[in-house]
């Protein structure tokens, strides 16, 4: 069939389509399970505070409580980003959030320690699976030029739940409400955003890419996007070839193993940096400031959220696809291994509350301005339509691994060597990352099929299909 000549392929629509409200829609139905990610996971680190004094718990049982939830997010993010390639990206979108509501629930309601560990551990699934999937659904629906911003605004969603939880922390600390009630109400307030997004997430269609190129669903697709879209974007002629790749086919790919090496290398490393501190907060104000009550080191942790790492999110989206993806995740590492090490190396530094909060502030603006958003994006946007949720999916699983990593060890590592060597050492770890990150390649500017160069990709290609929305 001759293709109309007033009509453009399906990818070339998405890829040159102005910014319209259509894309902020995918974005905030997708970025409403990172605000509900980024609560849960960090609301922990006040709720055990208050559960650690109830229940009496052991170091290990209160540290296994705060991390476990990043060990099911390592299973969420493997099973869910590869069933998200196998069975398509609407398939699971919203079954994540559900898990989420499920388990926050069950987290305020239980009785024991062993009941909020696999309370948590279900909460990481859902987290996990959230990775992904979102991280795909926004990239595929993305234009070119806008690609990095719109992703980077899924993601810094989670700055919101970064300072929410602390608000929340704060208000039922101050408004006397007993504790026993206070870390429940905590926790199963996570359960109230993940509801309120599965309605959107269930009515988002399919993304058009996938359902064109990889179900060779020509007239599905185009008919979506067009309805999708409010008729913003018409006449499109889906000219695209039917690519299938095998899970085999996708590891034995030498550029496909060079990709997983930075993302999910420099993306571990970024993790074990970034939740070691944050679920820590709490602990290393403690530290710094041993007399200063619960209440104080929680509003301390609020003012470092909302004056530093909120302002570095902002800045990531505004500048990251004129910088550059991979050179502002670079910039990032190594502001934030120039602020650890300026801690580790100052003596008496960890000892001087203002001086301290400041460069540790300088620390999460360099991480949210940086690899925090950008170890996000890019695996979002390098790995081909038939396995991108996979590839995500292993980098966001093995970024967990790192989380759990840091969170389990920074207290004992503080507890052993003191705040600043740890520190020192977080810093190294920083610097490995900027590394890393010079293994991947530039996406900026090109379209996702350009920066995952799917023409490579080995495949099956079946007679294209020509239709007109």
């Amino acid at each position: 069939m001759d293709r109309p000549a007033d009509s453009i392929p399906l990818t070339d629509a998405l890829n040159e389509a102005p910014l319209s409200i259509f894309h902020l829609r995918a974005m905030f139905t997708s970025g409403m399970g990172f605000f509900t990610d980024a609560y849960d996971l960090f609301i922990i680190g006040v709720a055990l505070t208050l559960v650690k004094a109830e229940w009496h718990l052991s170091t290990s049982e209160a540290t296994l409580a705060s991390s476990v939830a990043l060990l099911g997010a390592v299973v969420g993010a493997f099973v869910f980003g590869r069933l998200a390639d196998l069975l398509g990206r609407k398939a699971i979108y919203g079954l994540e959030a559900a898990v989420m509501a499920i388990a926050a629930i069950a987290s305020a309601f239980a009785p024991n320690i062993a009941w909020l560990i696999a309370a948590r551990f279900l909460l990481g699934i859902g987290i996990g699976g959230d990775y992904p999937v979102s991280a795909t659904i926004m990239s595929e629906y993305a234009n070119r030029r806008d690609r990095g911003r719109l992703v980077s605004m899924v993601f810094s969603t989670q700055a919101a739940g970064l300072i929410v939880g602390p608000v929340v922390g704060l208000t039922l600390l101050a408004a006397g409400v007993q504790a026993d009630l206070a870390w429940r109400l905590m926790l199963g307030l996570g359960a109230v955003p993940a509801l309120a997004v599965i309605y959107l997430r269930r009515t988002l269609p399919e993304s058009p890419r996938y359902r064109a190129r990889v179900r060779g669903d020509a007239t599905g697709a185009a008919a979506s996007l067009a309805a999708y879209t409010g008729g913003q974007i018409q006449g499109v002629a889906v000219t695209e070839p039917r690519i299938h790749e095998r899970l085999r086919d996708f590891l034995s790919n030498p550029r496909n193993l060079l990709l997983l090496l930075g993302t999910a290398g420099s993306w571990f490393l970024l993790d074990y940096a970034f939740y070691g501190n944050t679920i820590s907060t709490t602990l290393i104000l403690s530290s710094v400031a041993p007399h200063a009550a619960l209440i104080q080191s929680v509003a301390w942790s609020l003012v470092i959220f909302a004056l530093a790492a909120a302002p570095g999110y902002v800045l990531a989206i505004a500048t990251i696809d004129r910088i550059g993806h991979r050179r502002l995740q670079w910039i990032g590492f190594l502001g934030m291994a120039a602020a650890f090490a300026t801690i580790g190396l100052v003596p008496n530094l960890t000892h001087v509350v203002l001086p301290f909060l400041v460069i540790y502030g300088i620390s999460y603006f360099f991480t949210e301005f940086g690899p925090n958003v950008t170890t996000f994006v890019l695996p979002s946007e390098v790995f081909p339509v038939t396995s991108r949720t996979t590839g995500h999916g292993i980098a966001s699983g093995i970024a967990k691994i790192g989380a759990f990593v840091g969170v389990y060890a920074f207290p004992h590592l503080a507890s052993a060597l003191g705040l600043h060597v740890t520190l020192l050492f977080t810093a190294g770890v920083a610097v490995a990352g900027a590394l890393l990150t010079l293994v991947l390649p530039e996406p900026a500017g090109l379209t996702i099929e350009e920066a995952s160069r799917e023409d490579l990709v080995i495949s099956r290609i079946s007679r294209p299909e020509t239709v007109t929305a």
